[in-house]
């Protein structure tokens, strides 16, 4: 299989991306999601009336997942991989956290994101609450949110990578 040299997920609505990482990680699934089962998914949650009409006629300006899914696998195939197509960003506070590490001038090299999580259990979110950067209930979820990225990423991945920016 020839690897794409762009990042195809940048292509892909943000709804789109979060209906195929909820495939992705189904943990019932017995093989890797592919376009062509996300597909199948997403018709199968349809009526069989409304999947006939989502078919023939559209009412929504926006265009449809399944004309989005249709698109991709029509330029892929119906064979590819569903997590090339799968955007994984940080959420907000955890983007502000990365920020705030990308920030330091006492640091030499772009941090990864080993770098983020080790600021992280270090106890950055404390002070960025603190700080009045992040609110409260934003520091709880954090760590967990790095260590599942660290997980599908990597820990040496770099850590502005996964910047949202809205």
């Amino acid at each position: 299989m020839i690897q794409n040299s762009i990042d195809i997920a940048t292509y892909v609505s943000p709804n789109l991306s979060a209906l195929i990482e909820s495939q992705v990680n189904d943990p019932d699934a017995e093989q890797p999601a592919t376009l062509a089962s996300v597909r199948a998914f997403i018709t199968n949650l349809l009526p069989a009336s409304l999947s006939e009409a989502e078919r023939l006629h559209h009412i929504d300006i926006d265009a449809s997942l399944l004309d989005e899914l249709d698109v991709l696998i029509e330029e892929f195939g119906d064979d590819a991989l569903a997590i090339d197509f799968s955007r994984s960003t940080a959420s907000e506070p955890l983007s502000r956290v990365i920020e705030t590490v990308m920030n330091d001038e006492n640091r030499e090299n772009p941090p990864t994101l080993e770098t983020v999580r080790d600021a992280i259990a270090s106890g950055l979110p404390a002070r960025l609450v603190g700080d009045g950067v992040l609110e409260d209930d934003e520091d709880d979820a954090l760590l967990s949110e790095i260590e599942a990225l660290i997980r599908r990423y990597g820990a040496d991945s770099l850590a502005e990578e996964f910047l949202r920016y809205e």
